[in-house]
């Protein structure tokens, strides 16, 4: 009996460090491929190998992030209505000893990285440090909270470039910049009108009408700058701009009607016809790109 308790009770922390890691929001670490798409160099064994390195390596780091992050929340996300049930260390199924030990064991994987891809650890340690000071103090200033967020999305895109030792045309930075602080401002909109200034102190600062203009202005900045970037440098892809358009309209849809967009990882995972458009925008791109 007392094995078998112990047995579940072991299960039930690997669980929590599980959920503490956050693998769903792993999703967000695709940026690091995108180089690697829209150089063409897809079919070269390689190429791939690295940048899977590359995303993986991102992949720790952002959890690595994610367990500051909530050792620092830890007791406002008690006083939350979700996060204190969703949220491992909230919810105490994971101890702040684990959590700590699991920080260690990241960051230990990281530095084994170095010696293998020094160029991108030194990208992803920009990330870390730019998280540092996220958690600690960019989170609590206005505006600077959201541009915190889409540099780190921008980070993903260079460090993916730096892995295949390829340029990135300064399109693709700004284009994803703008995507970037589309969703963050989505995400604030989202936290201000369901949970209102509760859910995180910036929000105070903050209106719904706000938030929606910085979104607006993003997303019509996203599209604009999307299209310089398929018209200037790769003609070939202007196949895929009805399909980003459909996407943008679609994620809004779903942030109106309902109530979506306070995590983007979830509203892309729960919705087949945005599933379907990023597949098909991922297709398109492989085909126009594709090496003769």
């Amino acid at each position: 009996m007392n094995d078998t308790k112990q047995t579940y009770t072991f299960s039930q922390q690997m669980i929590g460090v599980i959920k503490l890691m956050r693998p769903k929001q792993w999703i967000k670490n695709s940026f690091v491929l995108a180089p690697l798409l829209f150089t063409g160099e897809f079919l070269n064994p390689e190429a791939v190998q690295q940048a899977l390195l590359a995303t993986l390596l991102f992949c720790l780091a952002s959890s690595a992030t994610y367990i500051i992050n909530d050792l620092h929340d830890i007791e406002h996300d008690r006083r939350h209505p979700k996060k204190s049930k969703t949220r491992p260390l909230a919810a105490g199924t994971v101890t702040i000893p684990t959590a700590l030990l699991t920080l260690g064991v990241l960051y230990a994987s990281l530095i084994g990285g170095w010696f293998y891809f020094s160029n991108v650890v030194w990208v992803i340690v920009v990330y870390l440090v730019l998280n540092l000071a996220y958690t600690f103090i960019l989170k609590y200033q206005p505006v600077l909270d959201i541009f915190t967020i889409a540099i780190g999305f921008v980070l993903r895109v260079y460090a993916g470039a730096i892995a295949l030792s390829v340029p990135v045309s300064d399109w693709m930075f700004i284009t994803t910049l703008s995507l970037a602080l589309y969703l963050a401002a989505v995400k604030r909109r989202q936290e201000l009108s369901q949970i209102g200034v509760k859910s995180r102190k910036v929000l105070e600062k903050y209106s719904v009408s706000l938030v929606d203009r910085y979104a607006e202005i993003s997303a019509t900045s996203a599209l604009i700058f999307y299209s310089m970037f398929v018209m200037s440098a790769k003609p070939q892809l202007v196949i895929t701009v009805p399909l980003v358009l459909f996407g943008m309209f679609r994620y809004w849809y779903i942030v109106e009607k309902f109530e979506g967009g306070e995590s983007p990882t979830d509203a892309l995972l729960t919705d087949w016809q945005l599933l379907l458009t990023v597949a098909l925008w991922v297709a398109a791109c492989s085909w126009a790109l594709w090496p003769v």
